[in-house]
């Protein structure tokens, strides 16, 4: 059987090679830094009142919400009552104003917790972590551009993180940040007031990236055990995605690669694994180190495509299903290799990857990676066969790009684009549970079958 033979092979490899593949997170520089004291009891009958105090610093450094410095206090993350943040708090309102000169970003927040501010260029965004936020805001939230925002997203960012970023038309400085609080509550606002400034101003130094370590060699499969199916759901967290009113790429994939597990679960087949259950953002490189460590068998990424164009969105639609080539199979395919692959650098996050070392782990790995093509192809022509039977397929429904996702030789697999948000049609049926559902038994059948077709059972 030529997938024993790959098997065998990957076991080689992994004897004989370490992938790099880990995620981290980007050294950043940002302007001046924010010293807040502690906030005296407002004695003013105002509405609301500012209680924090700005200290600008020397550019390079953070922006970071901190303690007077006490002998007790250890910690860089501090709140305005000094006590470590609790979980529940809510982000419940996010404002942006502008008079022409200044642009404002409010966030309104059920109690005062820690934060931290920096920025990053190429392109220019603005960072604000804190604790684990939980964000009510309207799903359209931050999709309106207006004054030096661009535009803004959210969600958590990591276990215990949260994340805000905030796109901006050009280099920008902080002219002021502070946090104002409504007598008698616990509620507070974050006011980050933003002014225009010329690029050398803004990073002075571009960040340092951190180099991703090496990872372990890939598990091997365990002799007769059930094949690992590894569902990648795209996006997440504060990587919303391609976004169309209320529809939300994030929460569409989820659904859809939810229902997949359910299915191949219930199969009793497979091992079934997900890089993402939740709503939380998993850098590109720790997907892959996900799919070495769980020793996956079959690799799928889940996503769902849109068009910039106006005059086009109505007449692009249906599912696509991409593997990987350095080679992309047109413009289109190209486009959307380049903007999945920036992810992680729209998230905050600037990475430097390290190479394969050395002319014969060049060499293996190389030959992994064109045997594992060929059931990457095989399994998207099965994939597209089952697909076609129950949704609408786009045009040219095989195509291929160099996806950073779905480089790795241990596994074949397949990025699928279920469908063009941008459509009205697709956009309400990626929406509908039962479409989901039934793209979701179609990926689970062609699953059925490629690996019914090559022997690899569980017994």
């Amino acid at each position: 059987m030529r997938l024993a033979g790959w098997l065998r092979g990957a076991r080689l490899l992994q004897a004989a090679v370490c992938l790099a593949a880990a995620a981290a997170a980007a050294g950043a520089l940002a302007q001046t830094e924010i010293r807040k004291t502690l906030p005296e009891r407002p004695n003013s009958q105002s509405e609301v009142k500012s209680q924090s105090e700005v200290t600008k610093t020397l550019p390079g450094q953070a922006l970071q919400s901190v303690e007077p410095p006490t002998k007790s206090t250890k910690s860089t993350w501090s709140t305005e009552t000094g006590e470590a943040p609790e979980r529940g708090i809510s982000a419940t309102d996010a404002q942006v104003t502008s008079d022409g000169r200044r642009t404002r970003f409010a966030l309104h927040l059920s109690a005062g917790v820690s934060y931290q501010i920096f920025t990053l260029a190429d392109p220019y965004r603005l960072i604000i972590d804190l604790p684990d936020v939980q964000f009510q805001l309207p799903k359209a939230a931050g999709q309106r551009e207006q004054g030096l925002i661009q535009a803004f997203r959210y969600g958590l960012f990591a276990a215990g993180k949260s994340r805000i970023v905030i796109d901006v038309t050009g280099p920008v400085r902080i002219e002021q940040t502070a946090v104002a609080k409504r007598p008698g509550s616990k509620a507070v606002i974050l006011n980050i007031d933003l002014a225009p400034t010329d690029a050398a101003s803004f990073v002075p130094n571009p960040p340092v990236a951190m180099r991703v370590p090496e990872t372990p060699a890939a598990a091997a499969p365990k002799p007769g055990g059930k094949p690992v199916v590894l569902i990648d759901a795209g996006h997440g967290g504060v990587d919303p995605g391609a976004v169309r009113g209320e529809v939300i790429e994030k929460d569409v994939v989820l659904a859809v690669a939810r229902h997949l597990r359910t299915f191949l679960a219930n199969k009793g087949r497979y091992d079934v694994q997900m890089t993402r259950s939740t709503d939380v953002f998993v850098p590109l490189d720790r997907r892959l180190q996900i799919s070495k460590e769980k020793g996956a068998s079959l690799f799928i990424s889940i996503h769902a495509d849109t068009v910039a164009a106006e005059e086009r969105a109505q007449i692009v639609r249906g599912a696509t299903v991409y593997t990987l080539s350095e080679q992309a199979s047109n413009k289109q395919a190209k486009a959307l290799a380049d903007k999945e692959n920036a992810v992680d650098k729209l998230a905050g996050i600037d990475t430097t990857v390290q190479e394969e070392g050395g002319t014969i782990n060049q060499i293996l790995y190389d030959l992994m990676r064109r045997e594992t093509a060929d059931f990457s192809a095989d399994f998207r022509g099965r994939l597209l066969g089952h697909m076609q039977q129950s949704i609408a397929l786009s045009r040219e429904p095989a195509r291929s790009a160099e996806f950073r996702v779905l480089k790795q030789a241990h596994a074949p697999s397949v990025l699928i684009e279920l469908g063009y948000m941008s459509n009205a049609e697709d956009s309400r049926l990626l929406s509908a549970p039962e479409w989901q559902r039934q793209v979701a038994n179609a990926i689970a059948l062609a699953v059925d079958d490629f690996f019914q077709k090559r022997g690899q059972r569980s017994p």
